[in-house]
């Protein structure tokens, strides 16, 4: 079973920070999740993104700033993409300087390192441009390449163009012995959410009982486990009526709904119109 798993990242001690550039190996890693923050600018490959409870569909141009301790993976939709890549930039605030960060100068980017504690994803009509930014980054080293990164690092903090996955800070936000309960559990949902899900095996796998899981997954998401896993399907339902001309039912089971008519109503609790009205308004 695929559990969120601690990553520990090469040691750089006398660097700022580590960038690395993968290949189609950056989507094999599991979800796992590591104590620096990182920035992620997918350069090839299509797929599905996890951040803590959140999915979404990425491809090429996905610019994502995550925090610490946050689980996270990308998965590609299909294993047919050899030229699937992306670039990595992990950092700490201990290898910038927390003294350095608490300065005036460093305001914007101070203030986006806390909006990024529970993950940014950009507006793709700028991420063409950072990602340039970043290839020329790999290149650099030294002084220039520190002045460099926090130049990038300057130019996101002035972009209010980019979403929040989790306004709430479900596991980012915990204290460290609850994100090493729940993380696990997001682990067994991303696995899980399309085929069988078990109340009782996710209680298991945080070490709790049904009762006290659900109590205590209510406080922690503020959604009770159901309805998360019924988020996870839906958003998986709508990206495949827009991506793909599959059947409305066919899609409705391969989110993981047994009965097509509660999958309508699910949807379009969330979306207001039907799932076959709904891809209709992407297509026309």
């Amino acid at each position: 079973m695929l559990r969120a798993s601690p990553e520990y990242v090469q040691s750089r001690d006398d660097h700022s920070f580590l960038l690395r550039c993968f290949g189609v190996e950056a989507f094999e890693a599991p979800y796992h999740f590591h104590p620096e923050y990182e920035l992620t600018y997918i350069t090839h490959g299509s797929g599905k993104r996890y951040v803590s409870n959140h999915m979404a569909y990425f491809g090429p141009g996905d610019l994502v700033l995550i925090g610490p301790n946050v689980p996270h993976c990308w998965k590609l939709e299909s294993t047919g993409q050899p030229d699937a890549g992306a670039v990595v930039v992990q950092f700490s605030v201990e290898t910038l300087g927390e003294e350095l960060l608490g300065k005036r100068e460093m305001e914007d980017i101070r203030k986006l390192l806390q909006r990024a504690q529970v993950g940014l994803c950009f507006d793709e009509s700028i991420s063409a441009d950072f990602g340039e930014a970043l290839h020329a980054l790999s290149g650099k080293s030294g002084f220039h390449g520190l002045i460099a990164f926090l130049e990038i690092l300057q130019r996101l903090a002035g972009y209010d163009a980019c979403m929040v996955f989790n306004p709430y800070g479900t596991i980012a936000m915990q204290t460290p012995l609850a994100q090493q309960r729940m993380a696990p559990v997001f682990a067994y949902l991303v696995e899980h959410f399309k085929g069988k899900v078990s109340l009782e095996e996710a209680a298991a796998i945080a070490h709790m009982t049904p009762p006290a899981f659900c109590k205590y997954f209510k406080k922690t998401t503020r959604k009770t486990f159901m309805e998360t896993v019924m988020e996870y399907r839906v958003n998986y339902a709508t990206q495949q009526l827009i991506q793909t001309d599959k059947p409305v039912s066919e899609i409705a089971f391969e989110s993981g709904f047994a009965d097509v008519s509660f999958f309508h109503r699910t949807f379009k609790k969330k979306w207001k119109v039907s799932p076959l009205n709904y891809r209709l308004h992407f297509t026309s």
